[in-house]
């Protein structure tokens, strides 16, 4: 394939986590609305895409050639994004009791709130790996 396949599934995971995150905040500020199993469901989307992107990614991270100079920065990317993904499943986790969804606890939106600030830490990390690092990029002719 000529285009890398993680940059077009990305934005789906961090859509979900990041309306999640809004969501999250805004009910434990006292909205009524969104009733808190939209959060609960853009989670377990995240969740679910995350780990199509991510292995997307390790694809595209495995076909770097040896000792590229994005190599470290790819790594970071990568830590931060399964970090990230960690949390979003650490939120998911502590909304449940049985399988059923509860009310959501303030480790919850903690783990959600941390979430989103590793995601934009990994995301920063992977627009230096493509604009600064040209990762991904067909060189000009």
């Amino acid at each position: 394939m000529k285009h890398p396949l993680h940059p077009a599934l990305v934005h789906f995971p961090v859509a979900c986590w990041s309306l999640a995150t809004v969501m999250d905040v805004a009910v434990w500020l006292g909205a009524a609305w969104p009733p808190q199993s939209f959060a609960a469901a853009l989670l377990v989307g995240g969740l679910v895409l995350g780990l199509l992107a991510a292995a997307a990614g390790f694809w595209e991270f495995l076909n770097l050639p040896a000792g590229h100079p994005a190599e470290q920065d790819a790594q970071s990317h990568m830590a931060l994004a399964l970090c990230s993904w960690c949390l979003y499943a650490g939120s998911l986790f502590f909304r449940t009791s049985h399988s059923q969804l509860i009310p959501m606890t303030p480790i919850a939106l903690l783990l959600s709130v941390l979430g989103f600030a590793v995601l934009l830490a990994a995301g920063w990390m992977g627009g230096r790996l493509v604009y600064g690092r040209g990762v991904g990029v067909t060189p000009q002719v």
